[in-house]
């Protein structure tokens, strides 16, 4: 079976004056994730092996492997996508107890958490991703990882919460301003609650 573009799970204009206009979001949506699936659909069609192998399976397999270099980065922008929409929240930014209380026990603070997450996003040099993720210890953790490669991947744990920080993610809302468009996510659009329900089942 094909893979498909997700609906949002909220309107394209409802994160607008939480600072993502509807453009970006159906820009990016619309257009960039849809091409990842697109692609992604095609190179499965041309390789037998490939076909009926879920999202998380093309990842391994491909992973290391540069000649299918395509189907990994199609295979994890797909993965990393779908978790992005909903990671956003017209409702961001409010952390649940649970959540908040294991963030100042292994950051030692909200705001050190925020401190790492913003340093991860900054940090990554050109295209890439900043997570938030439930370590393989057992402590939570931040990671970065570049283009379409994400914690599935590089074994760092499992993810709970996954900024985009391609500048198609945040052009037209921030500019070059990528700290800015950090910040935003953290305190006005993140989903914690997301978050939250991915450490439960992590």
């Amino acid at each position: 079976m094909a893979f498909t573009l997700p609906d949002l799970p909220y309107a394209p204009s409802a994160l607008a004056e939480r600072g993502m206009c509807q453009e970006t979001l159906e820009l990016h949506h619309g257009k960039h994730h849809q091409t990842y699936v697109n692609t992604l659909n095609t190179l499965v069609e041309k390789n037998d092996a490939l076909q009926g192998k879920s999202l998380e399976e093309l990842i391994a397999l491909s992973k290391d492997q540069p000649d299918m270099a395509p189907v990994f980065n199609n295979a994890g922008q797909h993965y990393n996508h779908i978790h992005f929409w909903q990671a956003l929240s017209p409702n961001g930014g409010g952390i649940p107890g649970t959540l908040e209380q294991r963030l100042i026990a292994d950051f030692g603070s909200v705001d050190a958490f925020k401190e790492a997450f913003k340093t991860a996003a900054t940090g990554q040099f050109g295209s890439g991703w900043a997570w938030l993720v439930a370590g393989t210890d057992g402590k939570l953790a931040v990671a970065k990882t570049p283009n379409g490669s994400n914690p599935v991947a590089t074994g760092e744990g499992t993810p709970l919460l996954g900024l985009d920080v391609w500048e198609h993610a945040y052009y037209l809302d921030f500019r070059n301003r990528r700290p800015d468009y950090v910040s935003n996510f953290l305190d006005n659009l993140a989903n914690y609650a997301f978050a939250e329900e991915n450490l439960k089942s992590a």
